[in-house]
């Protein structure tokens, strides 16, 4: 490092022989070999050398890359955000998403404690820390449930919704994500029974109902839709239910396919109309198991679907009673079936 002449600092009466060293600022750096007054240094970053321009001396090595870590391909102008921090979140549009952190270690002076408060207090206001809160349950239960992150995108979109229009003031924040990872697995058509989500969040089924029908009156969303658009989102039928329950049971690919046109049959003829949709697809299985021969007792299937035995085996006789309605003479005329595997289950 080039330096100046020498000059004297802070002389004391004690020692006004004594002289201090200090390098100027002033200093440029120049070529040696061109000694031209405005000089051409090029740091070239991928030998790490420092050259001068004009006749290719190297002056010096070890140069630091202080440009990115990586390259950005963005059409816009402005700064790199791939400086520094996590993926920007739409989501968090307009909230601070860098955190600071600060130790707990302070000697036991508890200057700790008032910057952490201090931190707090200037960071963001208590609906913003609310909604980060809900964000981060959000995605806890829906890693829980092994949704995918689609679902826990759409439900952190309707949750965020419901927050700025205030649709649920004074129900409990569980209940209001409960309700959008509900609604958020409809519109994903991965959906999930009211039991499933009760068990997941803790929340009562009774609390849930109404916090789901007040953001569906207000959203009128649509299965599939964003929450933008305006339809009425229809239950959820028990054939997208008896595919994720043929898959718990280890049942074979064409049990689904046999029970979902058995469903469809059954609807068509108005049997077994007014029972939940878990209770029809739980019947569906066993009566499909029974006719193809495929053993699987009640108890089996009430365990997966989360209903009674007796439930199960009440859809099972109305379906038996109609049975030449719902079953397909051209599955009997090819042999895949046999109505004979059927059995009467009385009352019991």
């Amino acid at each position: 490092m080039a330096y100046s002449q020498p000059f004297p600092l802070a002389q004391s009466p004690a020692k006004a022989t004594q002289q201090t060293f200090a390098p100027d600022l002033a200093v440029r750096l120049i070529c040696p070999e061109c000694r031209d007054p405005n000089p051409n240094i090029v740091e070239e970053f991928s030998s790490g050398d420092l050259v001068c321009g004009t006749c290719g001396l190297v002056l010096g090595d070890r140069v630091v890359d202080t440009r990115s870590e990586w390259r950005t391909f963005a059409n816009d102008e402005g700064d790199d955000p791939s400086r520094v921090g996590a993926a920007s979140d739409p989501l968090m549009d307009g909230i601070e998403q860098l955190d600071t952190v600060i130790s707990f270690q302070d000697g036991g002076s508890g200057l700790a404690r008032e910057l952490q408060r201090a931190a707090s207090r200037s960071q963001s206001s208590r609906a913003e820390r609310n909604l980060l809160t809900a964000f981060r349950d959000i995605s806890s239960w829906c890693d829980q449930f092994s949704l995918p992150k689609t679902i826990a995108d759409i439900a952190k979109q309707l949750y965020k919704r419901s927050d700025e229009e205030k649709l649920l003031r004074g129900k409990q924040p569980d209940a209001v994500i409960a309700a959008c990872i509900f609604i958020a697995c409809r519109q994903a058509h991965v959906p999930r029974t009211f039991r499933e989500i009760c068990n997941l969040t803790h929340v009562t089924k009774k609390t849930l109902g109404q916090c789901y029908k007040a953001l569906e009156q207000a959203f009128n969303l649509t299965p599939g839709a964003s929450a933008t658009h305006a339809s009425l989102a229809p239950s959820t039928g028990p054939e997208s239910l008896v595919v994720r329950y043929c898959n718990h049971l280890d049942l074979p690919p064409k049990v689904q396919s046999y029970c979902a046109d058995i469903i469809v049959a059954a609807r068509e003829h108005g049997i077994a109309d007014g029972r939940s949709p878990v209770s029809i697809a739980g019947g569906a299985i066993y009566f499909t198991c029974c006719l193809l021969n495929t053993p699987k007792t009640l108890k089996d299937i009430g365990d997966v679907a989360g209903v009674s035995e007796g439930t199960i085996r009440l859809v099972y006789r109305l379906y038996f009673a109609e049975r030449t309605k719902i079953v397909k003479q051209k599955w009997i005329d090819e042999g895949k079936v046999d109505m004979s595997n059927l059995k009467d289950e009385g009352p019991r």
